[in-house]
C-alpha cells in the first residue's frame, strides 16, 4: 500500500473513531440531562411522563399543606400555577413566596411529582435566562 493511501486510511479511521466517541458521549448525556421549565412553559410543551424535568418559580402563598412527610404546594411564575406533590423533608430555606426549583416527573399539565426540592436563598442571584422567564 502506498504512503498516500495509508495516510488516507489513518485519517478516515481517526474520523470514524471520533464520530463514534461523540455519539456515545451524546447518548450518555441524554440520560442525565434534565431540562428546566417554568409553569407557563409546560402548557406549550408536550413532555412525556417518564421524562425527568425541573420546574422553577415561586412557592404560592397559602398553598403549602403538610401531613407528615407528604407535602403539597403550588409553584407559580405569576402567570400559571402547577401543583407539586413531594414526599420527604423540605429544605430549611423553603418558604411561601420564595423561589424554589423542583425536580421530578410531570403527571399531567397541572400536577407534578417531585423527587427533589431546592430552595433559593436570594432572588437577586439568578441566571439572566431564568429571571427573564419568570418576569
Amino acid at each position: 500500500m502506498k504512503p498516500k493511501h495509508q495516510r488516507l486510511l489513518l485519517i478516515c479511521s481517526a474520523l470514524l473513531g471520533l464520530s463514534i466517541s461523540l455519539f456515545l458521549i451524546l447518548i450518555a448525556f441524554q440520560d442525565t440531562l434534565v431540562f428546566f421549565y417554568t409553569p407557563s412553559d409546560l402548557l406549550h410543551k408536550k413532555i412525556p411522563p417518564q421524562q425527568r424535568i425541573r420546574i422553577g418559580g415561586f412557592v404560592d402563598l397559602h398553598s403549602t399543606h403538610q401531613r407528615g412527610e407528604n407535602v403539597r404546594f403550588k409553584i407559580t411564575d405569576h402567570n400559571e400555577t402547577i401543583e407539586v406533590n413531594y414526599h420527604g423533608l423540605l429544605p430549611d430555606l423553603f418558604r411561601e413566596g420564595q423561589g424554589a426549583v423542583v425536580e421530578g416527573y410531570l403527571l399531567d399539565p397541572t400536577h407534578f411529582q417531585a423527587e427533589t426540592v431546592l430552595a433559593k436563598h436570594d432572588e437577586k442571584y439568578m441566571p439572566k435566562e431564568v429571571a427573564n422567564c419568570l418576569k
